[in-house]
Order: structure tokens, then C-alpha cells, then sequence
């Protein structure tokens, strides 16, 4: 048996990060990683989010491949992705294909977390979010001395 990975809808907002979900219904990150059926994506931007895929990976990969790496070969292009857990070595691999893993408490909300990230992009986003939108860093005069080489 083949195991698929089924994409739906290609939805895109510019300047968004795109954050996935490991989700049993839809609403709740309620899935540790490596037992995910399927992640939802959605773009977020200054402006909100809206869904941008499903990802369905049945729970069999394939035999010549590893799951978690299907797993995080699926998930190219994602930013960040939370789940309920994850193993050492699977954070391992999503970090190193530039995916952030977040962890999440059982039966948080899909909606909560992405109202809180609208929020963290239009206040005070971390160097590494700012990058990923593309957004521009605020004159810091701090590093003026450096430039004149104090």
C-alpha cells in the first residue's frame, strides 16, 4: 500500500509566515507529530490568517523512507509547526529543514494561537519572524558606533 500525502487549496497572502497544525479535528492541536494524519497551514500576516492547505499523511510511510522524514518533506514551506509533541530527533530534522517546532498545551485552540501570532506580527515580532516576512527592522542608532568604527 502507498502511503499519499493529499494537498488541498493553494491560497496565498503575501508577507505571511505559513504555520501548521497537527490536528485529530481541525480545531485543536491535539497531535504529537509523528502520529499527525494530517496538518492544517494557514498564512498569517498583519492582516489575519486564512487557511491555506490541508496536509493528509496516512500513518504508514513508505517502506524505502523514513516517516518523519516524509513527514517533513510534507510540511516544505512551513515556518513554523505546532503540535502536542515531538520527538528529540524528529525536532532535529524539522529544524534542519528551517521549520520552527512549537510545543502545545493538550487542547489548545488552532484559532487562539493564531489570533495571539496576528497580534505578536503587529506589536513586537522576534528578528527571525521580521525575516520571514520580509518586514524592515527599525533604525536602532545603537549601531551607529560600530559603523564609524568606535
Amino acid at each position: 500500500m502507498n502511503t499519499k500525502i493529499i494537498v488541498e487549496g493553494d491560497k496565498t497572502m503575501e508577507n505571511a509566515i505559513k504555520v501548521a497544525f497537527a490536528t485529530k479535528d481541525m480545531e485543536e492541536i491535539n497531535a504529537h507529530f509523528g502520529g499527525a494524519k494530517e496538518f492544517v497551514v494557514y498564512n498569517v500576516s498583519k492582516e489575519g490568517f486564512e487557511l491555506s492547505e490541508v496536509i493528509k499523511t496516512d500513518s504508514i510511510a513508505p517502506e524505502d523512507d523514513d516517516k518523519t522524514d516524509y513527514r517533513v518533506r510534507a510540511l516544505k514551506g512551513v515556518n513554523i509547526m505546532y503540535s502536542e509533541s515531538i520527538g528529540g530527533t524528529a525536532a532535529a530534522k524539522v529544524i534542519r529543514a528551517g521549520i520552527h517546532p512549537m510545543k502545545a498545551n493538550e487542547s489548545t485552540r488552532i484559532e487562539d494561537v493564531l489570533k495571539s501570532l496576528v497580534q505578536m506580527i503587529n506589536s513586537n515580532p522576534p528578528p527571525w519572524i521580521k525575516n520571514i516576512m520580509h518586514m524592515q527592522t527599525e533604525h536602532d542608532v545603537r549601531q551607529d558606533r560600530w559603523a564609524e568604527g568606535e
